[in-house]
């Protein structure tokens, strides 16, 4: 026997896999299925053809969802309607008053009866509607515009202009609204009008949008995003209005859709203190002016006005939360 022949036989007594087998008991037999046989693939295959989600779509499915979003926006598209179309809830001029029904009760086209003057509660309360939502939605439009300017650039800049612009910021903010809102408005009595409250009130109330902008501007630009356009030749400027403040509107907006009910009763509180609208326009304030005198005796006089201007302020506050909780998914309730 030649020496080839040996190895070969030695090979061939070795066991072809030296670790052992485990031993599988009865009853312990295990089957794997193919791959392409259960449903993994499918659960772990991503669709390449759907559009691709953002953060304002996902608030708006999240809105839709929600009856907190549901009735403040039922209420405030009421509202509004009312606000732009007043004749199709009354054909009754408010401000054609008859003494002959001073206090009189309701009647037909006449449901809330009538006030002191003998104008018509219910024409006058409709009518209120298009000047405390006015002044409501322009306030806020004005405020969200310059404190976001200001905002945004104290905080995108930094330096001397985030320090300037700051030590403003907190000048106006230690000065309350309607005492602020007071004083200028009896400096310059000379005339009253919409705008006139709209500046004022927009002059004490930006500080809070001042802060939320520039909190979320400072956070944004540190982002990965506004690094890779500023390596792709952007300008600081085009990366600020570009990138940087459409990703830092989520706060702004919620901020901004609170405090519009705040607007509303700040000028109800000066129109009721007798220095905001004139009396010639109507509004809730003044309505509630007027009624504090017979509040004894017809109640309801006084009623009916603040009920719409409590209805109209609790619609907004109600939307101002449900786009919060949309917007930032942290301040959900569990």
């Amino acid at each position: 026997m030649t020496d080839e022949t040996i190895i070969t036989n030695s090979q061939a007594a070795e066991p072809a896999n030296p670790v052992a087998a485990p031993v599988v008991l009865k009853g312990q037999e295990r089957f794997v299925a193919p791959l392409d046989e259960t449903p993994l693939q499918d659960v772990d295959s991503v669709d390449e053809a759907a559009p691709a989600t953002s953060m304002w779509a996902d608030a708006w499915r999240t809105l839709r969802r929600n009856p907190l979003f549901i009735v403040s926006a039922v209420l405030i598209v009421l509202i509004v309607f009312v606000a732009l179309f007043p004749k199709v809830f009354t054909r009754q001029d408010p401000n054609f008053c008859d003494l002959n029904k001073s206090l009189s009760d309701a009647a037909s086209g006449h449901p809330f009866g009538y006030d002191l003057q003998g104008c018509d509660v219910f024409a006058r309360t409709v009518y209120g509607t298009r000047t405390s939502v006015s002044v409501g939605i322009l306030t806020t439009l004005l405020v969200l515009v310059v404190g976001t300017l200001i905002g945004a650039f104290a905080g995108f800049f930094a330096g001397w202009i985030d320090a300037v612009l700051s030590r403003v910021t907190d000048i106006f903010m230690a000065i309350p609204l309607l005492l602020g809102a007071i004083v200028v408005l009896q400096m310059f009595r000379t005339s009253s009008s919409i705008w006139k409250i709209v500046l004022v009130l927009t002059l004490f109330g930006w500080t809070s949008t001042e802060r939320i902008a520039r909190g979320s501007v400072m956070e944004s630009k540190n982002l990965e995003f506004n690094t890779a356009s500023t390596a792709l030749g952007s300008t600081p400027l085009r990366n600020l209005f570009r990138h940087i403040m459409p990703n830092s509107m989520a706060s702004i907006i919620v901020v901004s859709t609170t405090s519009l009910g705040t607007y509303i009763v700040s000028e109800a509180t000066l129109s009721f203190l007798g220095i905001g609208l004139p009396s010639t326009t109507v509004s809730w304030g003044g309505d509630i002016a007027n009624a504090q005198t017979i509040l004894r005796t017809n109640p309801m006089v006084l009623f009916y006005p603040s009920v719409a201007l409590a209805i109209t302020v609790l619609a907004f506050i109600m939307l101002g939360d449900a786009v919060k909780d949309a917007l930032n998914p942290k301040s959900r309730t569990a």
